[in-house]
């Protein structure tokens, strides 16, 4: 193959198609009163009116998150904007930023249809939503490679990988009170699901060894592809006897819808009245229970391990710009995984990143319209579980603005969240918020935080 990075960038490029990304929901507006959409992240909630949403702008949520950090990779070397490879960035003090676990992620969901109303003893939402999720693993073995070349003479090379799941959703909620038990109030969304895409790679090892005139390699890895239209490209290496043909890229052709699915979302509610937890409300949903049956799956794989010596390394990345270093590094990468193009292998099924959110809130007995609240979210994801806790302050000083501040911390580390709401109750609703707010930017316009998360919308009360 031309590039690892090549495979890092198909499972970004196929999350891009379905845009009209942990952030499918803004918990900025866990606990805000007027805010529509509360029901997402926990299907028990209901609003007081009805309400059909902008189409395409009801409710969009764009997100990163991750560990690993532009302004980790990028060095101010007199003046000049350079990448870590440069010899004027320390190799210790480099490292020093970075895990043994490097992670990056990325969510999109966009309501491209929304409405709800009150029927049937309780409140009900109907909406057509597209999501998208990127996330990818890099080991902190592999930018030591990059930075310090060919210094060291083993590299262990492990927990590589990136994930892309992209589907499209019809939703219906129903939540209602359970008369029978004052405070209760339950409710539950049932998903049909289309599949768009999904990329699975996982590069599961490779140990280098090096010596002065060859390296020894033994890697192993495989990449499932269930994306239509997509079609493996070849190259050969001859640099071994015999010639090996691996895959080199990817090219794309007639793409189009992959699968189908279903999922289901379960919360409660739980209003607290007299005794030592007057004021208090809890809730806990679990989100996206359920799976997408692929139909086209397109497989690469190594065949288990493979052992094979080149001598075509050199780790020679400094060039004259950004751009040369990292075309240096793609290819002096560009043969530690050979794999091999084992065909169209038929369907698969596989599971969605299920969410679990257990919250609590409190009311300030001398002023009902302040509430604190904190929420735990959870996405169990394999190895991208992540965990995020979020305490905050809500306020509706009058009966048409709502506002929240927040902070988080969690496995991709604090982040300061708010949302402002304005809601005229009959015919306008606008919000906007972030989960993580952004901090300083690229010249690019690129944060250089890797946590960063906005939620705004538009929606219309009845």
């Amino acid at each position: 193959m031309k590039s690892i990075k090549r495979y890092i960038f198909l499972a970004a490029g196929v999350a891009a198609m379905s845009l009209p990304s942990a952030a499918q929901n803004t918990y900025s507006g866990y606990f805000l009163d007027n805010y529509t959409y509360r029901f997402e992240m926990n299907p028990a909630y209901g609003n007081e009116s009805g309400f059909v949403g902008f189409p395409g702008l009801g409710n969009l949520n764009i997100g990163m998150q991750g560990n690993l950090h532009v302004k980790d990779l990028l060095y101010n070397i007199d003046g000049k904007t350079c990448l870590f490879t440069n010899p004027g960035v320390d190799a210790a003090d480099f490292m020093k930023r970075m895990h043994d676990k490097n992670r990056l992620g990325a969510d999109v969901k966009v309501n491209v249809l929304n409405a709800g109303w009150k029927a049937w003893g309780g409140y009900n939402t109907v909406g057509i939503n597209v999501v998208s999720n990127v996330e990818a693993m890099i080991p902190g073995t592999l930018f030591s490679l990059l930075k310090e070349g060919v210094s060291n003479q083993e590299y262990d090379i492990h927990h590589f990988g990136a994930r892309t799941n992209n589907y499209a959703e019809i939703a219906l909620n129903h939540s209602r009170d359970i008369k029978q038990v004052p405070g209760l109030r339950v409710g539950a969304a049932m998903k049909f699901l289309i599949g768009i895409g999904r990329v699975d790679a996982n590069f599961k090892d490779a140990r280098l060894m090096l010596g002065e005139d060859s390296w020894d390699i033994t890697a192993e890895a495989d990449i499932y592809a269930n994306v239509k239209g997509m079609e493996f490209e070849h190259d050969y290496n001859h640099d071994v006897t015999p010639a090996r043909e691996y895959v080199s890229g990817v090219k794309l052709d007639n793409f189009g819808l992959n699968g189908f699915g279903m999922a289901f979302d379960l919360g409660v509610t739980y209003d607290w009245n007299g005794g030592q937890f007057n004021n208090w409300k809890f809730s806990a949903a679990i989100l996206d229970l359920g799976f997408i049956s692929w139909g086209e799956t397109h497989y690469a794989s190594t065949d288990g391990v493979v052992n094979f010596q080149t001598n075509k390394y050199e780790f020679d990345v400094v060039g004259d710009d950004d751009e040369d270093e990292f075309d240096a590094m793609k290819n002096d990468l560009s043969q530690i995984y050979q794999l091999k193009d084992k065909g169209e292998i038929g369907g698969r099924t596989t599971g969605l990143a299920a969410t679990l959110n257990l919250g609590a809130e409190y009311e300030f007995p001398y002023y009902d319209r302040l509430h604190f609240g904190i929420v735990n979210s959870t996405r169990i994801n394999g190895s991208y579980t992540w965990t995020q806790f979020r305490l905050s302050a809500n306020v509706q000083p009058v009966d048409i603005f709502s506002a929240s501040a927040n902070v988080a911390c969690g496995t991709f580390g604090w982040g300061f969240g708010w949302m402002l709401n304005l809601n005229l109750k009959k015919g306008f609703n606008l919000f906007l918020g972030m989960d993580q707010t952004l901090g300083k930017l690229a010249k690019q316009g690129v944060p250089l935080n890797s946590n960063a998360k906005v939620n705004l919308g538009i929606d219309f009360p009845f």
